[in-house]
């Protein structure tokens, strides 16, 4: 049965999986970028996840109830105790993010369930309506999504903190120059400075 399952996969699907597996390792390591490209992974995600729950179930109301109480949780969580991973860059426009297998492990978590939940409906298509299949799968994409979107939102919050601290390394030695008293000039150098002019 999992030969079978496995023959009668499209390439294309290994090939999304392949280039899942390069970003969640680029992840992994420590990266400079500019905010707008934080977004792109967990819209990204957003998209596949509702996409795939639109396809399997048609936008039922209890995929989206389930989809939406599972983001909305994990999001929350991940925005209050998730760890600070962005730190002021030397690169204008940007920030330094740390390195994290969270987003591989996400990646992998969503690609997974899409695919048991796309064999399981091969082989019984009348789950699609039932509410023991579809609440569950709604609420992993949600809890996926939340994950991403969480620490996203923890980003967003912490880009202003890096802004002002940017910006008052940048004042701080003009004004460490400002305050500097300069030492009294000794006789001779007065008598050369003089001669000079």
């Amino acid at each position: 049965m999992l030969l079978q399952i496995l023959n009668h996969t499209p390439i294309y699907v290994w090939a999304i999986l392949a280039t899942l597996i390069v970003l969640g390792v680029k992840s992994m390591r420590e990266r400079e970028m500019t905010p707008r490209r934080l977004l792109i992974l967990p819209l990204a995600m957003l998209a596949l996840s509702l996409n795939d729950i639109g396809n399997k179930f048609g936008f039922a109301a209890p995929a989206l109830a389930a989809w939406g109480a599972g983001c909305v949780c994990a999001a929350l969580f991940m925005a209050r105790f998730g760890v600070r991973r962005i730190s002021p860059s030397t690169l204008p426009g940007h920030v330094r993010v740390a390195g994290s297998a969270t987003p591989l492990a996400t990646m992998m978590a969503v690609f997974f369930t899409k695919y048991a939940a796309s064999v399981m409906l091969a082989l019984r298509p009348q789950l699609g309506a039932a509410a023991l299949a579809v609440l569950p799968v709604g609420a992993l994409f949600g809890i996926f999504n939340g994950v991403l979107l969480g620490r996203l939102l923890r980003d967003l919050r912490d880009l202003p903190d890096l802004r002002a601290a940017s910006g008052y390394s940048r004042v701080e030695p003009v004004a460490a120059l400002r305050n500097q008293s300069l030492p009294p000039l000794s006789s001779a150098d007065a008598i050369t400075s003089s001669g000079k002019l």
